[in-house]
Parts: structure tokens; sequence; C-alpha cells
């Protein structure tokens, strides 16, 4: 039942992507900094870096439309990303881009403001048929990857979402804070890697069990692994540990 309310949020969101959109680009802040704009998508950003602070990635596997699309591709291509290298992109696109953001809001010629419909068409995103244009290469920008190199391959590798909320989990972390996690027992895992086959990030669950790690920043707390787990092995907890 979870999974099945899951999929069904995840496919609304990616409904509503054409009035969202706009609330979720970086380019945006960008544009807004330098009129001196604090936009829409610079509060939902700040919103969802605090939110992971709690929450971890719950955003990418619950209400994430780019998420949802490219679940709706696993029967293209279910296969998992390749891990190491790759998954740094996101953080070198990350960091170019956040100092971009931090430069012209220091170069402004206004004084800052707050406008949460910032460019937007009485807060729709996608109101003038030329957008469309933009919105569609969107599209196509999360689609290639994952047709290519499988299971949210856009997440692992280009997302420019994902460090706010993987910095949130690590400074929960280091904090020592409270903050919802897959943590599993070893003793009751029979080695069925159901968990792998199910989890739409890729991870090795079974490795991050036997090795008694919490599961790791790329876990988008969906609970496929612990709704397939036939023994049990995998939970939902908020306090730090295994």
């Amino acid at each position: 039942m979870r999974q099945r309310i899951r999929k069904c949020m995840l496919i609304i969101s990616l409904l509503l992507f054409p009035i969202t959109i706009w609330y979720m680009s970086p380019y945006l802040i960008i544009q807004g900094a330098m009129e001196g704009i604090a936009s829409g998508s610079f509060l939902v950003f700040i919103a969802m870096l605090l939110g992971s602070v709690f929450g971890g990635r719950s955003f990418c596997g619950w209400l994430c439309p780019v998420g949802g699309l490219q679940e709706c591709l696993f029967a293209v291509n279910d296969k998992v990303p390749k891990q190491g290298g790759r998954n740094r992109i996101k953080y070198m696109i990350w960091s170019i881009w956040i100092m971009m953001v931090i430069l012209c809001f220091i170069f402004r010629n206004k004084t800052i403001r707050i406008d949460f419909f910032y460019m937007t068409d009485h807060g729709i995103s996608i109101a003038d048929i030329y957008n469309y244009v933009i919105y569609y290469g969107v599209l196509i920008l999360v689609l290639i990857p994952a047709i290519l190199f499988g299971k949210r391959a856009f997440c692992h590798y280009f997302c420019w979402m994902a460090p706010f909320m993987v910095i949130g989990t690590k400074l929960r972390e280091q904090l020592h804070l409270p903050g919802i996690h897959v943590q599993g027992k070893k003793e009751s895992c029979i080695g069925c890697k159901k968990c792998n086959q199910v989890c739409p990030m890729g991870i090795d669950v079974v490795a991050c069990v036997e090795n008694r790690q919490q599961v790791d920043t790329e876990c988008i707390q969906c609970g496929a692994c612990v709704d397939h787990c036939p023994k049990k092995a995998l939970c939902f907890g908020m306090k730090r540990g295994i």
C-alpha cells in the first residue's frame, strides 16, 4: 500500500510539473539574484536543505516530478547505474552554480526582496506556449541519462537539487540530530537481495546491513526495501544506528 501511495504521489507531481517547474529552477535563482530577488525556487531550495536535516531525501522519493518520470522509465532500463566518479558530476555542477548565485547576490544593484511567484503567471510556471520548449528540453535532459544508464541516473549524476539534501543529511549526522532513515538488523537478514532488486536508487542495501551501516545518502526514503523484506530486517528509524 505504501508503494502505491508513493508512486501515485510521484505521478501527480509529474502531471503538475508544468505548473511547478519554475519553483525548482536553478537558473531563475541566478536571474533573481542579479535583480536582488529571492525567488520561489530560492525559497524552495532553502526549504529542502532545512527539511532534509530531519527527512533526508524524502522529497526525491515521494514528491519529485523528475523522480517520477525516471521511475516510469524502469520498464525501459532498470539496470543499476555505475557508482563512483560519475556521482561527483552533480556536486561539480552544484558548486559552480552556488558560487554564481553568491556572486550575483553580492554584486546586485538593488535591495534584496522576496518574490515567491517570480517569473510565473499567477503562480503558474508554463503559462506561455513558448515556455514549453524549455519544459520539454528539461524532460529530454532527464530522459536521456535514465534511458542510457538505468535507474534514476539523472538523480545520481546531474540533479541540481540532490546536493542540498545530501548536505542536510550530513549536517544531521554531524550534529547527532534525529532524522528519518532506513536501518537494518544484520541478524535477521538472510541475504535474499530482494531489497537490492526493488531499490529505485540501485543501492546495495544488503551490503549496508551486513556492514552495520546506515543506508547511504543516495537513499530517498521510499521504503521499497522495507516493504519487500521477507524477514522484516529493515525498518524506518529516527535515531542514528543500526
